[in-house]
């Protein structure tokens, strides 16, 4: 199996993606921040009356002719939802695997996805931009005080900085009020089924008026202690003198972890390993001269910490649904930083000038269980009885970008936007390998026990102008173009070092620790293009709306994160990229969609509808070194996807709502890949018509909503709702072992009381407790691999969160 899987800071993002549309409307983004509507029936949002701001301008979700979503505060907050992994649920089109605190999940859109799942997640998406407001982000805050969260499906570019290739995610926070003090306070604590502690969450929004009409302060602090489920039951005592596995045997079947003694003499257990304590912060100060002027000062903090997977080992050696069959703890640590500005001017009711300029860094350190990657990389370690190796990797992320468009306010019939963008990323990592003792074992001079450390450095800087205008040629039709221009460089040093066998560590003094001269290499690569779309809208009635839309993205490449080989390969072991490994080109799409938005029956049903079809030219996909099996990106054919997406609401009667979302996902190989798949060292063929991996053929929520008002005001909400998750594959076409996940279904409920100050609320998410495994890490040919009696635990399945039932709480001055 690949290296790449363990040394995953080899290869990562090199760039996030923005999104955008254009639509006219009278107010502009830049002269205030959108409200969620109330529709007075429901006491809540209905659908269509969401207004969202993704086409640069103010207007209702049934106005918007391009396909984007909304999910309101008010969702948000029903359902729970804290973090970007809960959206895809009631999002059409949008599949996000809960893989644990330890990542964010891998965001999928459209299922433009060409890598294997993965139980262990990412926090970086190089397909899909993440947006806080203005800012795009390599990291996912927790959902507090936002407004909305938008989503944009399709290729984006022509309006916004970064470009796209699958769509983008908006989180929309609400702003400083000059003019008003409030304090929201919010509480949450359940009990969780598979776990021995309690959650807990708190969080607390002020803002403050310091200035009356120029000055205001929007504070949110918020910690979230959110307890495991997967325990971690045979851990080593002692590193290179406890036996990882006492009983060996031919098969599988014949090996054990032993007996009670075997147990009380090599191992210890810690439960709920995979725990979340997150620490999250946003601050925005509001200076306003004017209405005219007006500018935004942030700075947002996270802090994430948790000790394992949320994955269990399917059953090795005996290990349980809850259980994780690893030797060592891996805690891993997430600490992100966000600094921005926003400036907005109306230029004498012309032009809106909008000035953002950002620096987000990411800090990431993790350990984890590394003896299964060496075990299969079958250099012979299984010999020591002892053997277990563990690794420790560091990673950061700095990212600085500035963005200035210009608006037009002016009216008529031809609205605009220009901008030029500049962004700029920087990515560090290094990771060091550890086999406690082996090299006494193997009469190594190497006492720390170091047999593997490898670096990488890269930069990448895009630059980027654009503009779309469009042309309301009548009350009711209107046609918008849009281009862009875009240009990057990236490069990247890189080195490797294997001590224990041939490394240049072996020629450098213990303790000393640095890198052979010979082993580290640089590399750059670079690229420009244009990419453009063509939007129209017909408005046949107030209540009915037809769009299609043709758009071009782009994916940037980059310099793989692995030092090139040195040629002739000196003796020993060889990590490194050959010529052909070093670099990958841009990928791109073509999207073609067509549209629906309506109103009908005095606004009781609200749905949109559409139906899309991408390709994917030029693919990046996932691959390994043929020296090493490090993880690299490389370019393969193309692929298409295509399908539809429904979200909508029927008030059923004025009291009892149903809102719905459904997508039907088709993306597979529209021609043949010779050797895209690696498994064991062996390359195989993907077909024309495999299915791509990562994102469910069939999803969808459906939520019930029953309002009682109470005579002494206030209110009485029950909700019940379902959302159902197809099948996905772990692999293209299960090529090379891979395996179709199998589908699932989850319920959830809950009972709140509110009034203008109170919101109490009993709830149960995961109602009937389903357990589902939702990705894989490797592939089922590693489950139960032996090597001289040794059964391998490298095969992983991410696993579902259970049941949680509590009480939830808000209180609003």
């Amino acid at each position: 199996m690949a290296r790449s899987i363990s040394r995953a800071a080899l290869l990562g993002a090199t760039v996030l993606a923005s999104f955008g549309a254009t639509r006219a409307a009278a107010q502009t983004e830049g002269a205030g921040t959108a409200a969620v509507q109330q529709s007075e029936d429901q006491g809540g949002t209905s659908g269509n009356e969401i207004v969202v701001t993704g086409s640069r301008r103010s207007v209702t979700l049934q106005d918007a002719p391009i396909n984007i979503s909304a999910v309101s505060q008010e969702t948000l907050q029903r359902q729970r939802v804290d973090d970007i992994r809960g959206l895809a649920a009631f999002t059409p089109g949008v599949t996000i695997v809960d893989t644990g605190p330890a990542s964010s999940g891998n965001v999928i859109l459209r299922g433009l996805s060409s890598g294997d799942t993965s139980a262990t997640g990412a926090n970086a998406n190089d397909s899909v931009g993440i947006y806080l407001g203005e800012v795009p982000l390599y990291l996912d805050f927790k959902l507090i005080d936002i407004d909305r969260v938008e989503t944009l499906l399709g290729p984006q570019g022509t309006l916004y900085g970064l470009g796209t290739l699958a769509g983008a995610v908006r989180y929309i926070p609400n702003r400083p009020n000059t003019s008003r003090f409030s304090v929201d306070l919010h509480g949450r604590g359940y009990a969780q089924s598979h776990s021995d502690d309690f959650g807990r969450i708190g969080d607390v929004t002020v803002n403050l008026p310091l200035i009356a009409d120029h000055v205001a302060l929007r504070s949110v602090v918020g910690y979230y202690d959110n307890p495991g489920f997967i325990d971690y039951d045979y851990l080593l005592q002692k590193p290179g003198i406890s036996d990882p596995q006492p009983v060996r045997g031919t098969t599988a079947a014949d090996a054990s972890l032993g007996t009670r003694a075997d147990y009380a003499q090599n191992f210890k257990r810690v439960a709920d390993v995979n725990f979340e304590h997150t620490f999250t912060t946003r601050n925005t100060l509001l200076l306003e001269y004017n209405p005219n002027v007006k500018a935004f000062l942030t700075y947002a903090h996270q802090d994430t910490k948790t000790n394992g997977r949320q994955a269990n080992g399917a059953g090795v050696l005996g290990t349980g649904n809850y259980v994780g069959p690893w030797r060592y703890l891996e805690p891993f640590h997430r600490a992100a930083d966000l600094f921005s500005a926003e400036l907005n001017i109306n230029l004498f009711n012309v032009v809106n000038l909008v000035s953002t300029t950002a620096y987000t860094e990411q800090k990431i350190t993790n350990v984890d269980d590394n003896t299964d990657l060496l075990l299969d990389l079958n250099y012979g370690y299984e010999a020591f009885p002892a053997f277990s190796s563990f690794a420790n990797n560091h990673r950061k992320y700095k990212q600085l970008n500035q963005e200035v468009r210009l608006v037009s306010s002016h009216g008529g019939p031809v609205n605009w936007v220009i901008g030029g963008f500049y962004n700029r990323l920087k990515y560090a990592s290094d990771r060091q390998e550890y086999t406690p003792g082996f090299a006494a074992f193997a009469g190594i001079n190497r006492p720390d026990d170091l047999e593997y450390i490898s670096f990488v450095d890269t930069k990448t800087v895009e630059k980027a102008v654009y503009g779309e205008a469009t042309l309301h040629a009548t009350s009711a039709w209107q046609v918008t173009g849009g281009l862009r221009y875009f240009k990057y460089d990236a490069t990247a040093t890189g080195g490797t070092d294997t001590p224990l066998f041939g490394g240049g560590l072996t020629r450098t003094p213990y303790p000393l620790i640095q890198f052979d001269p010979s082993r580290v290499r640089s590399g750059s690569t670079g690229d420009d293009g244009f990419v453009w779309k063509a939007n129209t809208s017909y408005k046949f009635s107030p209540d009915l709306l037809a769009y299609a839309t043709y758009s071009t993205g782009y994916r940037i490449g980059g310099v793989n994160r692995v030092a090139p080989c040195v040629v002739p390969l000196p003796p020993g072991q060889n990590v490194c990229a050959l010529p052909n490994e070093l670099a990958y080109k841009p990928d791109k799409t073509r999207n073609i969609e067509v549209g629906v938005r309506a109103s009908l029956f005095d606004k009781r049903l609200q749905f949109t509808l559409d139906a899309f079809r991408v390709k994917w030219d030029d693919v990046q996909v996932p691959s390994q070194t043929v020296n090493g099996a490090v993880g690299i990106t490389t370019n393969a054919g193309a692929a298409v996807s295509k399908g539809i997406e429904f979200s909508g609401s029927f008030r059923i009667v004025p009291r009892l709502t149903l809102q719905g979302t459904y997508a039907y996902v088709d993306a597979h190989l529209s021609e043949d890949f010779p050797e895209l798949v690696v498994s064991q060292g062996v390359r195989y063929d993907a077909k024309n018509g495999d299915r791509l991996p990562g994102s469910a053929k069939h999803s969808g929520s459906a939520q019930l909503i029953y309002t009682q008002p109470l005579p002494q005001g206030g209110e009485i909400e029950a909700t019940w709702a379902a959302t159902y998750t197809g099948d996905i594959y772990s692999r293209v076409g299960l090529r090379g072992f891979g395996e179709a996940i199998p589908d699932y279904m989850t319920h959830r409920a809950s009972v709140t009381y509110r009034d203008k100050t109170y919101e109490v609320s009993l709830f149960a998410d995961n109602i009937f407790d389903k357990y589902a495994y939702t990705s894989i890490s490797n592939d089922i040919s590693s489950f139960n691999q032996t090597r001289t009696g040794v059964v391998e635990r490298y095969y992983a399945r991410s696993v579902l969160t259970p049941r949680r039932v509590g009480i939830d709480f808000r209180i609003h001055y």
